[in-house]
């Protein structure tokens, strides 16, 4: 049965002008498209008028202008609710790429025209804005390898940061828990956008990525799989394991975190910029895993309530050098006039990682804070 969708409220259409955006108008928006997600065969009912996406465009709208125009930009002004807004809608429609197991019904739409409009226009403004934070021009006639050793060499062991040393020194049970909250919605579905690089002809890259892709997967044996130590950590801890039962807690810079690998993966064009981002993830896992691993035994957890970062500190580091040795390198040969963009994808997931840390340790501090 189609879902009827009206705006017939004109003091909700009224509620906000162009240039002011607030949290009540994002959360009505996202509930209409619910409701669009939800709506059986979206496009014949937007063609038949059966159902009305205004007040959600509307929203979306302002939301683009206020998050992603050039003047908020040099202005250095974050407006925190349109940023949430859009990735949590951006994330709803990248879900969809995934299978969950759940009720089939649920990816009626999911080769929705409508849906891919919103998600290119989301994306479109986005990477605009997410582009204009590191200079492209200084990646041009650059020594790739020498570029991406020398940012390996300084990442893989850096100095104590001030986040760091709160986790290892600070940190009570109640941030811990929110910790794991928020890192449950990628760490329950690990690896998921590397699995979308791996069709296609075989080689010596391939092999890798698909070796690390089989390790991520405990080799198809579920109890070994990675994410299944992720549920572990959230049954000691007493936390609901269901995948997104904490999608309300993720902060919108985390969200634009998967919502990139998504897009990276599925744009063969931006294979070079996944693989550098790759390599940044794998390579810095241990070193943030460890002041983890250090809050959990200061906390007196047990080694099951931090299975999933002890089980990382232990096999990241050799991921990393696989990812640099022998897919980045290798792949310079492979593409000399485009290597670059695995340096720019390496120092566009650094920029877009210290962001999302900085965002957690806000939501970690603030836990501990109302406990």
């Amino acid at each position: 049965m189609v879902s009827k969708l009206t705006s017939t409220n004109s003091a909700v259409k009224a509620s906000f002008s162009d240039s002011v955006l607030t949290q009540d108008d994002c959360d009505r928006g996202e509930q209409q498209f619910i409701q669009l997600l939800d709506t059986e065969a979206l496009d014949q009912a937007l063609a038949d008028q059966s159902v009305d996406p205004d007040e959600f465009e509307r929203v979306l709208g302002n939301a683009i202008e206020i998050a992603y125009e050039k003047e908020n930009v040099e202005r250095k002004s974050i407006n925190h609710a349109a940023h949430r807004f859009l990735q949590r809608i951006l994330y709803r429609i990248n879900r969809l790429k995934l299978f969950w197991y759940d009720d089939l019904r649920n990816y009626t739409n999911e080769r929705s025209s409508y849906l891919r409009q919103i998600r290119d226009r989301i994306e479109d403004a986005w990477q605009q804005w997410e582009a204009s934070h590191l200079d492209l021009s200084l990646y041009q006639g650059i020594d790739v390898q020498q570029a991406l050793v020398e940012r390996t060499t300084r990442d893989v062991d850096p100095p104590m940061s001030k986040e760091g040393l709160y986790f290892q020194q600070q940190v009570e049970l109640a941030g811990y828990r929110q910790l794991v909250k928020i890192a449950s919605l990628d760490g329950l579905v690990e690896a998921s956008q590397l699995s979308r690089t791996l069709g296609g002809v075989a080689n010596e890259v391939h092999s890798v990525l698909t070796r690390l892709l089989v390790e991520e997967y405990g080799a198809g044996r579920l109890g070994r799989k990675h994410s299944s130590y992720f549920t572990t950590m959230l049954e000691e801890l007493g936390l609901q394991t269901e995948p997104e039962a904490y999608f309300d807690d993720v902060p919108w810079e985390i969200l634009a975190i998967i919502n990139h690998s998504f897009l990276l993966t599925e744009r063969k064009r931006f294979f070079l910029r996944y693989i550098g981002g790759l390599l940044y993830g794998e390579l810095t896992v241990p070193a943030s895993f460890r002041y983890y691993q250090a809050a959990g035994q200061r906390l007196g957890l047990s080694d099951s309530a931090m299975s999933y970062w002890n089980l990382h500190i232990k096999v990241d580091e050799l991921h990393g050098q696989w990812m640099l040795d022998d897919v980045a390198i290798p792949l310079i040969d492979q593409y000399p006039d485009d290597a670059w963009e695995m340096v720019f994808g390496y120092d566009q997931q650094r920029f877009m990682s210290d962001r999302a840390g900085a965002a957690v340790i806000q939501a970690v501090q603030a836990a501990d804070r109302a406990d």
